[in-house]
């Protein structure tokens, strides 16, 4: 193939691709979707059921064991667990990897059927289960919105005029909105009337929910037409329930005679939000995929713009989170750190090659980065965080084909051939090599590409835009380079016999391969030496999974006693909140208490609803802030609220891992999985200082009164014990009797005894029950032997259908779960179980194991094909066995970059080092290719090794070299500065190992050529 030869004949082509790629590229940019953080499917799915009134233990056997049973019977599955609570089961159906998004709806369809199909076999008391299938939906752009002075109805308009206005604007998909006062409709019915009356509770519960239901009706006939009839319209304003009436032993009776109704928050409201001190409730904006977040996050500014005017006075707007002003300065940044890559690398070749070199390759360089965005555009990879910084990565990658054509053409040229025959031998002699080069870079990043689970799709994007800018580096290389250098190369400057590497630098690096061809055994030794102490040295690096997030956001998180009212939690999280108000250092404080936020990130995973729990989301004024910030935190909290649980945590990037340690233990008993978690949590306490916040996610048990049915009396008065729960009821929360509309408002209706009633001492044994039998009332303690007070656990935990409870760990800041996790891990396996009992490890260590393996199951494939390709470019076993056996050696580099930097080694730092590899095959093949070359021209195998080493010094260290000042850049930012060290100090000595040990390996492995070699002389 003669492409160079005829890109240059034949200009106008080449011209077609270099404006394809200014102007594609610049569409591309403008056109691209940009994110954050890349798009991963979340396959999960939760099935939401209520069972009023039930236990947790009894939510779990008669609820969540009924749904599990019949969800674990299809294929697609891949864990079934549950969380049990009062009243409540909700089952998270979690789908196998090999599934893709697309797959995902039939999936869901499948599950809601056989959901439905298990609705039979519920408890009558059972309510519908609903299947949430978006619950992982983002809500990037976040607004607290704060209403002080103003009706809650009124703050309801508030939130509904601008989420009806919000949803119209271009882009936006949903809006979710949070933390609304929860408003009821409360009837207290006097119990000293009723009792006197002797008027049955569930008459009046019949008659209001009979007066808020909307039937159906029909039409009459109007002569040539028929006339619609409606039902009576619903009563529409409280003062209208008042006026509702009843029929009673044959009388009609007012419901404001006997009762006071009332319009009012609820005492235990189930959420509770604030921003800075002011109660507020958040309005999430989630866009569509298609769409650019920075156009949607701009258009959703500019409505508020024009809402503000019309918005009562008071009503303030403020952000929480915006996402598409963090893409913007994220894709801002990059600009600023691609064009100091450009210039670093156009500058390090201007010194090296010359000036008219550095602007071939400098532009080749920039459009190859220019038609990468429009392949991203063409085939949807997104602007986010990864697929930016893995052009950064690929920066220096893609200067090596243009650097080698453009170093071939140039010398040829100045032996004084015409640019058309340079290019051509340059192109000829090298393309096919560094095609197959090329394609190994690219594979060895298919590991993470291929990988089907959430760490591999949050990946995904970076061996896209690999694969992408690489494969056009090789094309731009053969075409636009060669027409670049037809254009700027000059003819001459060396006689014929010149080989232009006669320098010094040149001739010393030719004199060093003699030397270590002569003492290669040495070279060997020394190289293994180096590597296994290496590798004994990686032992002392740190291990972590996913770094933390740059964005200068934390979490603290809350945690009462098990039971607290909100009230409580609220009063409490308030102390915390008046101390960080008073720090320089925090730009803003959102509290969320009884539940989580909108999903504002997609690594933002939603706490469970509890009352006694609490999590405040801390603005520092900057990200280096945080870590001292956190410190006088933690030691004000202690202090502060000794009796909670309180942790702190930092936002990490990669998909999110509930705790650092977890050890789960499963079997049939509750009793003995809480003494086994009671033993394992002593552990995490007492046998390292390096572990904090250690809980049990059962949490404690509470305490709950029950009454004593007495059986034999009740009957005999005609009281069931239905009839004293809802006695009970009345007395407590209360009964929902009915639905209040407001337009698109739905305001339960609820009746209970008036609160100045149940407020004495002893109340609930003065509860009056109604007895139908009698149709009289009897008091409460008449019909029950007292009351007993039990404890039980508030929360049970299933996973695939086993009870399972989980002791839960944060390692103290500054170190990494894998540091302390050995200082634990032996003394909770040593735990004796009984049998049926089992123990697994959860945590950041079942994240990053699952991770690994997945990523591990592709290796075969990627490096298997790797090595193929390196066989079928030479042929020969020998040569591919020299390229191979310093890949492994790249550890010598990494070992000593990580430890004397400090990083730890992350899941993208392995990711690094498999980049690595694929830069040192590279340079090694285009190193051999050369070699070969070399002999077929006649020269000995000696002379043919010193010739190519130095004939492709100056482009392994070029290539080398840009690589590693192209990622500068990347060293500040806390995701990518692992693996930016990773592949600069491994291909630092990688380069060693090219223009060193290649040689070396080769003259020792061909030894047939060297024996003839050394017999003729």
């Amino acid at each position: 193939m003669k492409i160079a030869r005829f890109s240059i004949q034949y200009p106008i082509y080449t011209w077609i691709f270099i404006l394809f790629a200014l102007f594609g590229g610049a569409f591309g940019y403008l056109s691209v979707g940009k994110l954050e953080d890349p798009t991963f499917t979340l396959k999960s799915a939760l099935v939401i059921t209520a069972y009023p009134g039930a236990t947790p233990a009894e939510v779990a056997t008669e609820v969540s064991e009924v749904l599990e049973a019949e969800i674990q019977q299809m294929d697609e599955v891949k864990q079934v667990t549950s969380r049990n609570t009062q009243g409540l089961s909700v089952i998270e159906v979690e789908v196998q990897d090999t599934y893709g998004g697309d797959e995902l709806i039939q999936v869901w369809d499948d599950l809601r059927d056989r959901v439905s199909d298990a609705r039979a076999a519920l408890p009558s008391a059972a309510r519908t289960s609903t299947v949430n299938d978006d619950f992982g939906d983002v809500f990037g752009i976040l607004y607290g919105v704060s209403a002080p002075g103003f009706s809650d109805a009124e703050i309801w308009e508030i939130a509904t005029f601008l989420r009806r206005n919000l949803l119209t604007v271009q882009g936006v998909a949903n809006v979710q909105i949070q933390g609304l006062p929860e408003e009821a409709i409360f009837v207290e019915p006097s119990s000293q009337i009723l009792s006197s009356l002797g008027v049955d509770p569930s008459l009046i519960i019949n008659a209001i929910n009979t007066s808020t239901a909307i039937n159906s009706t029909g039409f009459v006939s109007n002569g040539p037409s028929n006339l619609r009839v409606s039902a009576p319209s619903a009563e529409d304003s409280v003062g209208e329930i008042s006026g509702l009436t009843f029929g009673f032993q044959g009388e009609v009776m007012n419901l404001l005679d006997i009762a006071s109704v009332s319009r009012g928050r609820v005492d235990n409201p189930d959420h509770i939000l604030r921003h800075n001190g002011q109660e507020i409730f958040t309005m999430g904006v989630s866009g569509l995929t298609s769409e650019n977040i920075v156009n949607v996050g701009q258009r959703v500014e500019a409505e508020l713009e024009t809402l503000q005017p019309l918005l009562p006075v008071g009503v303030t707007i403020e952000p929480i989170y915006e996402q598409h002003q963090i893409v913007e300065e994220s894709t801002g940044d990059f600009l600023i750190s691609l064009a100091l890559s450009v210039g670093v690398v156009i500058a390090v070749l201007a010194i090296f090659m010359g000036p008219r070199a550095a602007v071939v390759v400098g532009v080749s360089l920039l459009l190859t980065v220019l038609a990468t965005f429009f392949f991203m555009y063409l085939f949807e990879v997104k602007v986010e965080r990864i697929s930016l910084g893995a052009l950064i990565i690929a920066m220096g990658m893609l200067v090596d084909n243009a650097i080698v054509i453009a170093e071939g053409m140039q010398q040829e040229m100045r032996k004084g051939r015409s640019s058309t025959e340079a290019a051509d031998l340059a192109a000829n002699k090298t393309q096919i090599p560094l095609l197959g080069a090329t394609v190994i870079g690219v594979m060895a990043f298919a590991g993470i590409g291929l990988s089907p689970d959430a760490s591999g799709e949050f990946m995904f994007s970076l061996f896209a835009v690999i694969t992408i800018s690489l494969m056009l580096s090789w094309l731009v290389a053969v075409t636009i380079t060669p027409l670049l250098g037809h254009y700027l190369f000059k003819i001459g400057g060396l006689d014929a016999d010149d080989s232009g590497y006669d320098g010094p630098v040149f001739r010393s690096y030719g004199w060093l391969v003699r030397w270590a061809l002569k003492l290669r055994w040495l070279v060997i030794a020394a190289l293994i030496g180096t590597t296994v102490a290496s590798v004994i040295a990686f032992g002392s690096v740190k291990q972590q999974f996913f770094p933390p997030a740059t964005t200068p956001l934390f979490y603290l998180e809350y945690k009462g006693v098990q039971g607290t009212a909100i009230a409580t939690t609220s009063q409490d999280v308030k102390v915390v909140e008046d101390w960080l108000a008073e720090r320089d250092d925090v730009a803003a404080v959102t509290t969320t208490i009884g539940r989580g936020l909108s999903r504002f990130m997609l690594t933002y995973t939603s706490p469970d609803s509890d009352s006694s729990f609490a999590q405040l989301v801390i603005r520092a004024t900057s990200e280096e802030q945080i870590p001292a910030l956190r410190a006088d935190l933690d030691q004000f909290v202690i202090n502060a609220l000794p009796w909670a649980e309180l942790q702190s945590k930092r936002i990490i990037f990669g998909p999110p891992v509930s705790s650092d340690i977890a050890a789960r233990f499963s079997g049939p008993d509750a009793d003995v999985l809480r003494r086994l978690a009671e033993q394992a949590k002593e552990i995490l306490i007492n046998a390292t200082p390096n572990l904090h916040t250690e809980y049990v996610d059962w949490y404690e048990q509470e305490l709950v009164t029950r009454p004593l049915y007495a059986e034999d009396r009740a009957q005999a008065a005609g009281v069931s014990r239905g009839d004293v729960a809802n006695a009970i009821a009345l007395a407590t929360n209360g009964i929902n009797a009915g639905t209040y509309r407001e337009r698109d408002r739905l305001i339960d209706i609820i009746v209970r005894t008036p609160r100045a009633e149940t407020a004495r001492d002893g109340q609930m044994l003065d509860q009056l029950v109604y007895s139908a039998a009698i149709q009289d009332y009897l008091p409460l303690d008449q019909l029950i032997d007292g009351f007993e007070v039990v404890t039980q656990n508030p929360v049970i935990e299933r996973r695939n259908r086993v009870q399972t409870i989980t002791v839960n760990a944060n390692v103290i800041d500054g170190l990494t779960p894998p540091s302390v996790f050995p200082e634990v891990r032996s003394l909770i396996e040593a735990i004796e179980l009984p049998p049926g009992y089992f123990m697994e490890w959860g945590g950041e260590f079942e994240s990053a194991g699952d991770a690994q393996e997945s990523l591990g199951s592709q290796m075969p494939l990627s490096f298997g094909t790797m090595l193929l390709i390196t066989i079928l470019l030479f042929g020969k076993l020998r040569q591919t066995a020299v390229i191979w056996t310093i890949v492994p050696m790249s550890i010598i580099g990494v070992s000593l970059g990580l430890l004397s930097t400090g990083l730890a080694f992350s899941f993208t730092a392995l990711l690094g080092l498999l980049a690595l590899s694929g830069m040192l095959i590279k340079n090694a093949i285009v190193l051999v290719e050369e070699i070969d070359v070399q002999k077929a021209e006649g020269l000995p195998q000696k002379e043919a090794i010193v010739t190519a080493s130095v004939s492709r010094l100056r482009p392994v260290i070029l290539a080398a070299g840009t690589t590693i000042l192209g990622m500068v850049p990347l060293l500040t930012d806390g995701f990518f500065a692992a693996m930016a060290v990773t592949i600069m100090a491994g291909l630092g000595f990688a380069s060693i190992l090219t223009l060193i040990g290649v040689p070396v390996l080769y003259h020792t492995y061909l030894r047939k050529e060297r024996l003839a070699e050394a017999k003729a002389a």
